[in-house]
């Protein structure tokens, strides 16, 4: 149990150490005033606020829904002798009524 506590800790050590270094070592560039006002072309962009288009959010909650599924049952196949198909029925069940709610209040 206690093994894999420290194999944890150690690579997060390792990986902070390696981040802590790396910003020491990289490039720092000074910014001046005329690089931040000019755009790639020289074309000078006066920023705006960002509107967000979320009309299509119910075709993501779609993709969500019955892609994750497919990849779950796909490794939850691999392993199907320590897995009850009970189980797996129960969980297919659960995102069948759920499909259908969604497809209800389309």
């Amino acid at each position: 149990m206690i093994e894999p506590f420290v194999a944890f800790l150690l690579i997060l050590i390792v990986s902070s150490l390696i981040y802590l270094c790396s910003r020491q070592l990289a490039y720092k560039t000074s910014a001046s005033e005329e690089k931040s006002l000019m755009y790639a072309c020289g074309e000078k962009v006066f920023s705006k606020k960002l509107s967000v288009n979320v009309t299509l959010y119910k075709y993501l909650i779609f993709f969500v829904i019955l892609d994750s599924p497919a990849l779950i049952l796909a490794f939850a196949a691999l392993a199907l002798e320590m897995i009850n198909p009970f189980s797996l029925l129960i969980y297919l069940t659960i995102i069948l009524v759920a499909d259908l709610l969604l497809l209800g209040g389309y």
